[in-house]
């Protein structure tokens, strides 16, 4: 049977301001990708968070971003590989603390937003990256964009992998994320993003902003948790998903050497 699983990045709540809805999300999710305090969260919403995915059983990982809460990690900083490196080191510490508080194993890393677009594109930010992960823990899972530098880095590295795909994302002809100040750059309806992540699932196929077919290697799918009407389309993605046969159960990394 095939097997797929469903991230979202979680944990993204700031003191009195609350983004997201991760108590929804967390029952139909298999993995989460927790903000670790550069981008977005704080202390106590690492631990709610964590805690919350130990309850329904979901795997979990450090989603380390650039140090831009006001920007919420999304724009470009000129951060050197050395910067990216430590910077990745300290927010996988931190939550790898709360997890082993709270008696969680840390799974994953996924990179965030404008550091992750960075990392898929540029080798130079993608080996800082699983240099800092590796230099952690090597069996750590670095998540990587689908046929990316993050992968090469990921394999030269010898570090675990998977590759994702998104599912509220348009995507360019070349495999990349389209910008989000493009306009249709975030797919709201959830019939449609149903859809799209069956075709991922099963062909490796999306379907790009202008209509030309683009393959994938894809084990996981990412929906944001800050996408409008979130929850109804991560449930409209996993009831697709079961319907049609395929498995939903955390993703193994490959390519370990």
């Amino acid at each position: 049977m095939l097997s797929f699983d469903i991230n979202c990045d979680m944990g993204e709540s700031f003191g009195a301001w609350k983004l997201g809805f991760d108590e929804e999300a967390l029952a139909l999710v298999t993995s989460a990708n927790v903000a670790c305090g550069f981008h977005a969260s704080d202390p106590l919403t690492m631990r709610r968070t964590v805690r919350l995915a130990k309850r329904h059983g979901v795997g979990v990982g450090a989603h380390p971003g650039y140090p831009d809460l006001v920007g919420f990690g999304r724009r470009d900083m000129a951060l050197d590989p050395e910067e990216i490196e430590a910077a990745t080191v300290y927010q996988i510490g931190a939550l790898r603390a709360i997890c082993d508080a709270e008696g969680v194993p840390l799974r994953h890393v996924k990179a965030h937003g404008a550091l992750y677009n960075r990392a898929a594109r540029e080798p130079a930010a993608a080996a800082a990256l699983a240099r800092a992960i590796a230099s952690v823990d090597r069996g750590l899972v670095m998540v990587c964009l689908s046929r990316s530098a993050m992968a090469e880095a990921a394999r030269s590295e010898g570090l675990p992998y998977v590759e994702e795909a998104f599912a509220d994302r348009a995507y360019e002809a070349d495999g990349s994320l389209v910008a989000r100040a493009k306009p249709g750059s975030v797919i709201t309806d959830p019939a449609e993003i149903a859809r799209r992540v069956l075709r991922m699932a099963r062909e490796g196929i999306v379907t790009s902003i202008d209509g030309k077919e683009v393959a994938l290697d894809a084990a996981t799918v990412c929906v944001h948790g800050d996408t409008p009407g979130a929850v109804a389309i991560i449930a409209a993605v996993r009831k697709k998903l079961v319907e049609e046969g395929v498995r939903l159960a955390v993703f193994e990394g490959c390519g370990k050497q």
